[in-house]
């Protein structure tokens, strides 16, 4: 199903962009970007344009990392046992990984519990702390999780295990009781960044850890080498890369093109095939992290964490993490075959039947789907309908399932109107999870697919393409190509631009490869670019036929091979012009 998108430029402060590129010397169209994002003082912009580590916040300055801080150098000096309890995803294995390191460095006794998704569930549970209990640890910390596992925090008090939480979703109205809760969404904490990743709130008690640690042995700079790890976790966890999250992100990417690594990342690495590479947030979102997130869908989580804590420098050492690493390219490529068969099957239940496809928000269920990719289904579901989505895995009588949502629907809403009807339900405006027994899932259907009916107009369900500011392409100068990747690493709240160009002409037929995506070669005032429009075979017949005066969006790409770096560009959309389409 392919939706023409409506193209929509972004308003713009010319005057104001024009002020800003000549106070601070970039180019008219790099100016425009940083209004539009929101940086329009000259200084702000130049940090912006130039995160430094120097940006970082003290950590002291989140509630109750003193008194954690504090608790883990009096557990490290007395050699208790302590155990880093994550999550499943990239972000709470990143997250895991870099705290169960730091505190070895330190020399505290610790070892990690990731949860299984199908048997453990999500979160800090009861059972899952009477069973570290039961193995002899007597303080607990979670990494991107546990702000709202309430009952977990009183068995841990039951049982006398001291417990810190560190955390970034969204708190309830009491917090769990425990020796400290980190977590910058506090209502009563006042730090400056609200909006860090579960890794980077990880990263801030690592920080703590060896700054009060660096006359014991701790090496001063050794905290530039966790910033690799808060980087995949915060760019994988999809949060603002603004503030805080961009100088982590900038950083980690920096020290990851760069190296050296420890065993397991190098392993990971040369399995992704980026060794030597100039890394960038795709390489994170679609490379590395989904081989990490594999691992919790597929198989367990825990082997991705072993990898990342791989040591030793020997052949032995450097042979098994390198296993390791081929485990999680195997599981993705489980993952994405069983996404495939998911998605096609869903997209036929949509297509043929008027009672899933007719109402504004989708609804598909089966049995045999695997719970561990509903998510990715969805997502998939609302890129092609343009429609709010709800995928669900039927299991033992019981449905799981993960819910995703297009921007003017606020699904968090609509599940919260039919609570009623759920076993258990959570999750915010664009993206949330459900647990329903099967016996109900016409009457979910119905009512939620009623709300939606009555809160989406037909105007919201047309996908929309943000096009940042018009860039003919003889204007696409060095000048200019330096000033985006300045403004980069891209991200949420900092996307990466979209340009518009006409009259532009292609210079020969489309090609295809791979027989999915095109080949295109751009011409315009004698200016030519290469071009790669993704996922676009279906439209070779409307380019050959309409080759001349076309109308381009498109974002700059820069190609590495065999030593040259050229500038290309990659096709978001390509329309002819008004009185032919």
């Amino acid at each position: 199903m392919n939706i023409r998108r409506i193209w929509e430029e972004v308003p713009s402060d010319t005057a104001g962009a024009a002020r800003l590129a000549t106070a601070i010397g970039v180019p008219p169209v790099v100016a425009r970007l940083l209004h539009q994002r929101g940086v329009s003082d000259p200084e702000q912009a130049r940090r912006f344009l130039s995160p430094e580590l120097s940006h970082l916040h003290d950590p002291f300055l989140l509630t109750d990392m003193r008194p954690a801080v504090t608790r883990l150098h009096a557990a490290i000096e007395r050699r208790e046992r302590i155990v880093v309890h994550g999550d499943y995803d990239a972000d709470g294995i990143t997250s895991t990984a870099m705290l169960q390191r730091a505190l070895e460095i330190l020399g505290a006794d610790v070892g990690h519990f990731v949860p299984d998704r199908m048997r453990d569930g999500y979160g800090l549970q009861p059972a899952t702390i009477e069973k570290i209990a039961a193995d002899g640890a007597t303080l607990i910390v979670s990494v991107d999780c546990g702000i709202r596992a309430s009952a977990a925090a009183k068995r841990a008090t039951e049982l006398g295990v001291d417990l810190i939480i560190t955390d970034h979703h969204e708190p309830e109205a009491e917090l769990p009781q425990a020796v400290a809760v980190i977590n910058p969404k506090r209502p009563d904490c006042a730090y400056p960044e609200k909006f860090l990743a579960g890794a980077g709130v990880a990263l801030k008690l690592v920080q703590a850890l060896l700054g009060e640690s660096e006359g014991k042995g701790a090496k001063p700079d050794l905290f530039e080498s966790f910033i690799k790890m808060a980087a995949i976790g915060t760019m994988a966890d999809v949060v603002p890369l603004t503030g805080e999250n961009r100088v982590i992100a900038a950083f980690g990417l920096e020290a990851l093109s760069r190296g050296p690594h420890g065993t397991g990342l190098e392993a990971l690495l040369e399995e992704s095939g980026l060794v030597g590479k100039r890394l960038d947030s795709f390489h994170i979102g679609f490379v590395l992290a989904p081989r990490l997130n594999a691992a919790g869908r597929m198989g367990h989580a825990g082997r991705a964490v072993e990898l990342l804590l791989a040591k030793g420098r020997d052949a032995e050492s450097r042979t098994a993490a390198r296993a390791m690493a081929r485990e999680l390219t195997e599981e993705n490529v489980r993952r994405q075959e069983s996404e495939a068969g998911m998605l096609s099957e869903a997209k036929r239940m949509v297509e043929k039947s008027p009672e899933i496809g007719g109402p504004n928000l989708l609804v598909v269920a089966a049995e045999g789907w695997h719970r561990g990719v509903v998510g990715i289904v969805a997502s998939k579901l609302v890129d092609a309908f343009c429609k709010p989505a709800i995928v669900l895995a039927i299991e033992d009588g019981v449905a799981h399932g993960s819910c995703r949502s297009i921007p003017a629907f606020d699904m968090l809403a609509a599940l919260e109107a039919c609570s009623d009807v759920f076993l258990k339900f959570g999750g915010h405006k664009q993206a949330a999870g459900v647990t329903v027994e099967v016996a109900r899932l016409p009457e979910m259907r119905r009512r939620l697919t009623a709300y939606a009916n009555e809160h989406l107009e037909p105007g919201d369900l047309v996908p929309r393409l943000r096009i940042d500011a018009p860039l003919g392409l003889r204007e696409i100068t060095g000048e200019v190509v330096e000033g985006l990747e300045r403004l980069g690493p891209f991200g949420a709240s900092n996307p990466k631009p979209v340009f518009s160009a006409s009259p532009v002409d292609l210079v020969q037929a489309p090609r295809v490869l791979k027989e999915r995506h095109l080949a295109l070669m751009f011409k315009q005032d004698g200016r030519s670019f290469r071009g790669v429009f993704w996922r676009s075979a279906e439209r070779t017949d409307y380019l050959k036929a309409n080759r001349f005066g076309l109308e381009v969006a498109y974002s700059l790409n820069q190609n590495d091979f065999r030593g040259e770096r050229t500038t290309e560009l990659t096709v978001a959309d390509v329309r002819a012009p008004e009185g032919d389409r």
